[in-house]
């Protein structure tokens, strides 16, 4: 399959830090779990961009381009739910909220079938999950985490960058 000029690689430069929490802290382990199984998550991401490869089968680039954003989501969802568990969280598919635990739903996502609206929504997620994410790495004072929090930032800042490509590469721009 053709590679997309957009899409040179889907991950950012450089490697993961070790994943390697300092120790069990339950604010640190929720906020961290709420990154595998909320409203703004890894596993809303991997759903997100295989609804969009499913859907956009006729368009075999963007097809690809979408399942290989949704692997590298799946691997932070994998870095995430490791920390929640060193962090003193199992990392099921949930959410602190309330007091309560809230499984992840896929009601949690749009469904646009019109690839400008998927294109836009996809960047609009990510960039809320790129907020949240800097917003959990100035509190939290596990240096491990944080660094992992910042470099996860980085490869959804890259999936920005593809996805706006994408949009203006893809589709009539108002």
């Amino acid at each position: 399959m053709e590679e997309i000029s957009c899409a040179p690689s889907y991950r950012a430069e450089g490697p993961y830090p070790e994943i390697r929490a300092e120790g069990k802290n339950r604010p640190y382990g929720q906020a961290i779990l709420s990154n595998v199984g909320g409203s703004v998550s890894e596993m809303g991401s991997v759903a997100r961009y295989l609804y969009g490869r499913f859907t956009q089968e006729g368009r075999p680039e963007i097809a690809e381009c979408l399942e290989r954003i949704a692997m590298v989501e799946m691997d932070h969802l994998s870095i995430f739910s490791q920390l929640a568990r060193q962090l003193g969280e199992d990392p099921r598919l949930w959410t602190p909220f309330r007091g309560r635990r809230r499984y992840w739903t896929p009601e949690y996502l749009r469904y646009p079938r019109q690839l400008d609206q998927l294109l836009r929504y996809s960047i609009e997620e990510e960039r809320t999950a790129i907020q949240k994410y800097r917003q959990q790495a100035l509190w939290i004072k596990d240096a491990n985490v944080a660094a992992n929090l910042l470099r996860i930032i980085e490869d959804e800042e890259l999936h920005v960058q593809i996805l706006s490509c994408l949009l203006e590469s893809y589709c009539d721009q108002p």
